[in-house]
């Protein structure tokens, strides 16, 4: 995330922001049960996407969620992935891989002996997303972000192919890289890299633009995309938008225009992905992927300032990119740093079902949004904000829905960081 500063749209964006909250406060006045805290102003200060505003509610306390620790002593934990029964890995940024056992408070916490010497640990970047293939519980195979070095010296981010031995006790590489070549910046920065698996069992990647100016918006490029990937082959993955370039990493991408993709996570019922993206000082997004098209991104202004980075351009420049998707939601300013995402799902949620569940690092708190239906299902509708998740625990980086129907969250404070579960109160 980049420090605030004094915008040339500030002063749009200031008098929107008030405007919203003067309607947050009469919302306020007649909700029942909810507490208005904050409206989203329009994506870009008013230069860009106009994302609808939605206010955002907070809960009463007590009355939505349950939150257990399953276990602690974590330092960084970046994701975590279900490789059958009552079994989860999880990542480290610093490059450690643990297996924990239970699914409840309790569980037992064991390292896992794989070769992860060559992770690059430095600033954002280290050992980050991890998914399960769907027959985990028999191949043991997974997936891995990862930055790589040789010698000390980076080399690139990537995606590997592991296979999970079945006491849980080591991991060996399959394939590596799976995915190689993504951008990488020595300081780490803009090194956003989660998998998730779709429904047709490909594989969905979300990448950062590493910092650099000319990458989000260029297709031979992998940073700053939502890449769609054949896990088998590390190729495109059938029916991708580029599939006949003769670029080998455009064949792979399905979106482009980002700035740094934190998770993609995948709707239950329509099977559409939705992204979760980091803005400058203003307008985080959370986005639909759409197959081929751009999110309008462009640090580097059509090639106007390659050389610079631009952090003053709108998050979804629509003037320079008319075509360009408008965000479903925007953070307007400031930033929340908003990081994983998984929809929640099963009977056991009630009316919560359907919602996407969104966690903040720098904002400290987890978003519950509801996408809209018919002329609305590109854009969040509701947002609300759990008490019991809303400050409590810090830093939330990690959102991953568990076999038990159950929210799995993880901490990123530093040190003594943990996996909480989060059940319907």
């Amino acid at each position: 995330m980049t420090p605030s500063r004094s915008r040339p749209a500030r002063a749009h964006s200031t008098l929107i922001g008030a405007l919203s909250a003067l309607l947050a406060l009469a919302l306020a006045a007649c909700g029942e049960g909810t507490e208005q805290t904050s409206a989203a102003p329009p994506s870009g200060g008013g230069a860009g996407a106009a994302a609808p505003s939605v206010p955002t509610t907070t809960t009463p306390s007590g009355t939505a969620l349950r939150v257990e620790t399953v276990a602690g002593d974590f330092a960084n934990p970046w994701d975590v992935a279900f490789v059958g029964g009552d079994r989860l890995l999880v990542t480290q940024r610093d490059g450690s891989l643990s297996l924990v056992t239970g699914l409840g408070p309790g569980a037992r916490v064991t390292p896992v002996q794989a070769d992860l010497q060559d992770v690059y640990a430095r600033g954002e970047g280290g050992l980050m997303g991890i998914a399960a293939a769907p027959d985990v519980a028999t191949s043991g195979t997974f997936v891995t972000c990862q930055t790589h070095q040789e010698g000390g010296r980076p080399v690139d981010v990537r995606v590997v192919s592991w296979r999970l031995s079945p006491d849980g006790a080591s991991a060996e590489r399959v394939r590596d890289p799976l995915v190689g070549g993504l951008p990488i910046n020595p300081s780490g920065r803009h090194s956003g890299c989660r998998p998730t698996y779709a429904p047709d069992g490909m594989l969905l990647v979300g990448t950062g633009d590493t910092a650099r100016a000319t990458i989000p918006q260029d297709r031979n490029s992998l940073g700053g995309k939502v890449l769609r990937v054949d896990p088998a082959t590390g190729g495109p993955a059938p029916g991708n938008p580029f599939a006949e370039s003769g670029s080998a990493a455009e064949r792979l991408i399905s979106g482009y225009g980002h700035r740094n993709v934190q998770a993609v996570a995948v709707q239950p019922g329509s099977g559409r992905a939705w992204s979760a993206e980091h803005g400058p000082d203003i307008d985080d997004e959370v986005n639909v992927v759409i197959p081929g098209r751009n999110y309008g991104w462009d640090p580097a202004q059509g090639g106007e300032s390659p050389g610079g980075y631009d952090e003053d351009v709108p998050m979804t420049d629509l003037r320079r990119y008319p075509d360009a998707v408008p965000a479903a939601w925007s953070s307007g300013d400031p930033t929340e740093a908003i990081s994983g995402a998984a929809f929640l799902d099963g009977p056991a949620w009630g009316d919560m079902a359907g919602m996407l569940a969104v966690s903040a690092q720098k904002g400290e708190k987890l978003f519950l949004m509801r996408p809209g239906q018919g002329a609305d299902e590109d854009r969040i509708v509701e947002v609300t904000v759990p008490r019991e998740l809303d400050g409590e625990f810090g830093r939330l980086r990690g959102a991953r829905l568990g076999p038990d129907g159950a929210l799995y969250l993880t901490t990123d404070n530093g040190s003594d960081d943990s996996i909480l579960r989060v059940t319907r109160g």
